[in-house]
């Protein structure tokens, strides 16, 4: 029976990783409501392989919605999910810096690898809809992934980001233009990349490393000012990063999020990630420690660890309990320490590349459709 049982499960498993799934087992679940309607679904490339009792899943799907809403699209965040309890059973898919206007079309590309158990019940995966935003910044959506906070700084740093150029194109001309997208490209190609092997919780393995202190990069306007904070460090690892913050705004504060830059022995920097705080209620002229449960292993390239000597980090995003959000500005952001090592925004990326590959005509015809 055992045997008879397992020849099944590895058909079954082999029939799955034929060029097309069953489309009964995939399931694309969106509201009555729902602001986007899918017009296609191509399933064609994804696949499935068996692993010991378990499914891996590569999913590389193309999907075409339709907004079907009265107002432009902003952005989208789909929710994927081939099992809920187990890790690796579930993830996102964030389309960003959108412009779609109602009745038109626009693709989102799922390009993920998800585990699930071997011989499951119902769909192998389930796509539904955690969010919307429109052009208004009013939002549509369970919001389970917390997608309308990270949607709307999305967006604020695209109007920062867009702003900025245009200005440029009024004071300077086309020639401006072109070398502020020059200049960008060239700092995308030139910023130093960090592979960051994060592990939540914390290892009961002795650790033995140091204390090291952040220092801070004042962001002007920053709602919180980050007072002083620390972290585990021996060699390439990061322990326990904690922080203390005081809210100089006059307004509750319930989420902020500090950009965290390391330096190694070398005097090289890199941009490590985020710190994020959650579930703040931090008053006006009030101060909140924060404490991430998480160990952080970095390498400046293949096979290349990184030895942490330096660490310093910068407000980079707020969030305040009336559900309005702070954004860093381009200003702080250009702070020479900064400007070598932080990603530009989805936005500024997107422009960058409309440049490199259709020209200045049509990115100056997109900056004047805003």
């Amino acid at each position: 029976m055992r045997s008879k049982l397992a020849a099944a499960m590895v058909c079954w498993a082999a029939a799955l990783a034929q060029s097309e799934w069953p489309q009964t087992r995939l399931k694309i679940d969106l509201p009555k409501d729902s602001p986007v309607a899918v017009v296609a679904a191509d399933w064609g490339e994804s696949r499935a392989s068996a692993r010991g009792n378990a499914l891996v899943l590569d999913l590389k799907t193309s999907l075409l919605l339709r907004n079907t809403a009265s107002r432009h699209i902003r952005g989208v965040v789909l929710r994927v999910v081939a099992q809920e309890v187990s890790p690796g059973g579930k993830a996102s898919v964030a389309a960003p810096s959108l412009n779609v206007a109602p009745g038109e079309t626009f693709p989102i590309r799922i390009d993920l690898r998800l585990l699930r158990p071997r011989m499951p019940l119902g769909p192998l995966v389930e796509v539904s809809l955690d969010g919307v935003l429109f052009e208004d910044l009013s939002f549509y959506g369970p919001d389970r992934l917390g997608s309308r906070r990270a949607m709307l700084a999305w967006e604020l740093e695209a109007q920062r980001d867009r702003a900025h150029f245009k200005k440029i194109l009024e004071t300077e001309g086309e020639e401006g233009l072109r070398r502020a997208m020059l200049e960008s490209l060239a700092r995308q190609a030139e910023r130093p990349r960090l592979d960051v092997q994060v592990v939540r919780g914390m290892p009961a393995t002795a650790f033995g490393g140091r204390e090291l202190q952040f220092a801070f990069v004042r962001m002007p306007g920053a709602p919180v000012d980050p007072v002083s904070g620390a972290a585990d460090v021996a060699g390439s690892e990061a322990r326990a990063p904690r922080l203390e913050v005081r809210n100089v705004s006059n307004r509750e504060v319930r989420y902020l999020e500090l950009g965290w830059i390391v330096r190694d022995r070398d005097g090289r920097e890199f941009f490590a990630g985020s710190l994020p705080a959650s579930g703040l209620k931090l008053p006006p002229g009030g101060v909140a420690k924060t404490y991430e449960p998480v160990s952080l292993k970095f390498a400046g390239g293949p096979g290349r660890p990184l030895a942490i000597a330096a660490m310093t980090a910068f407000v980079h995003q707020v969030e305040f309990a009336d559900g309005s959000v702070w954004v860093a500005p381009r200003a702080g952001l250009a702070d020479p320490r900064l400007a070598r090592v932080v990603a530009p925004s989805a936005e500024e990326q997107r422009l960058t590349e409309l440049y490199r590959s259709k020209g200045l005509a049509a990115l100056v015809a997109e900056l004047k459709k805003f």
